[in-house]
């Protein structure tokens, strides 16, 4: 159990917790089998597994930089607002708000069984394959957009209003406590914006980090079972999501998994323009894609990674490396936002 353990309070706290466990769960025999998972930068998460029983146990890190991030409560709200619907999610279990267990809240979830990939090139698949995970893809994405969250529950799951300008001041505030002076593009990206956000309110849905690493695909068909990591979600404009959806075409295999460089027909990846149509058409979007949402996409990214390194310098981070792999890719969204922007003039 190792680094499992380190993770979820040492010793005493997955004892703790086995004892929870069992007394929730009268079906629980033998030991509890914990395994944290592979990847991921922000909330720790573990399989955990018992003969027939299992679960995924996602909590918040030890120590939290932002009030408003590794919101585990809002996940697992919006997650039982979702199940059921068109768009798939693991089916929650509980939420446990006290700190007795394991020093954070956490929360369980059904283990869903399939695959995730960390690249949008997606190895190991023929080219059919891939178009149709792409397909899949985007037609969850619209399904996300068109979910009615007002019947579900979740009319102050967000605030009304111009989503971006909101968020260009929030995200803004946070590149102020993040920016160590390695990254000079993210404040010329800020200026850019500011004077371009768009006169807009439409609201959804929104997932927050729509990326194929955040999907789980059925175990041998191309399509997606389980939307996953939905501690940025909110009701917001739904091309935030489909700008960073988009952001694959810009961004290099070495750049968090982007498929730029590629032979796109050769892998059965379609076309952006061929990928946005189909997702317009599912969503019934009168809005388009446009070089502000990109760019936008872009900042958004980069400041989050810059985050990520912020947590890795003090210690905070969830993964070793955390620092460095924030520092890059901060840089690297950054940049393409800055390409994104002097095409534009």
């Amino acid at each position: 159990m190792g680094d499992a353990a380190a993770d979820l309070g040492g010793e005493a706290g997955v004892a703790r917790l086995d004892g929870f466990l069992r007394r929730r769960f009268p079906e629980i025999v033998g030991a509890i089998a914990i395994t944290r998972t592979a990847g991921g930068m922000s909330n720790p998460t573990f399989f955990l597994e018992a003969g027939g029983w299992s679960a995924v146990l996602r909590k918040q890190p030890g120590s939290v930089l932002v009030k408003s991030a590794h919101a585990i409560d809002r996940e697992f709200r919006v997650m039982s607002a979702l199940h059921g619907s068109a768009v798939p999610v693991p089916r929650p279990i509980l939420y446990h708000a006290d700190t007795d267990i394991l020093d954070t809240p956490f929360y369980l979830m059904e283990r869903l069984s399939g695959r995730v990939f960390d690249a949008y090139a997606l190895p190991g698949l023929d080219p059919a394959e891939r178009r149709a995970c792409f397909l899949s893809m985007g037609r969850v994405m619209a399904a996300m957009h068109r979910f009615d969250w007002r019947a579900a529950g979740l009319a102050d799951y967000g605030r009304p209003g111009n989503y971006f300008a909101r968020q260009l001041k929030r995200w803004s505030e946070l590149w102020e406590r993040y920016d160590d002076g390695g990254n000079p593009h993210v404040d010329r990206l800020i200026g850019w914006l500011a004077a371009r956000i768009p006169d807009s309110e439409a609201l959804t849905l929104c997932h927050g980090d729509f990326r194929i690493a955040n999907l789980m695909f059925h175990p041998t068909e191309p399509r997606v079972v389980g939307v996953l990591d939905w501690e940025l979600s909110t009701l917001g404009h739904p091309l935030v999501d489909v700008g960073f959806n988009t952001q694959a075409w810009l961004l290099a295999p070495d750049e968090n998994g982007g498929i730029r460089g590629l032979d796109l027909a050769a892998l059965g990846i379609p076309p952006e323009e061929d990928y946005l149509d189909g997702y317009y058409r599912e969503a019934g979007s009168p809005e388009r894609l446009t070089a502000f949402h990109k760019a936008f996409a872009m900042f958004r990214a980069a400041v989050g990674s810059a985050g990520i390194a912020a947590r890795g310098r003090g210690g905070n981070a969830v993964n070793d490396g955390a620092a460095e792999v924030g520092a890059r890719l901060a840089l690297a969204y950054a940049r393409r936002g800055i390409e994104l922007i002097e095409r534009e003039g």
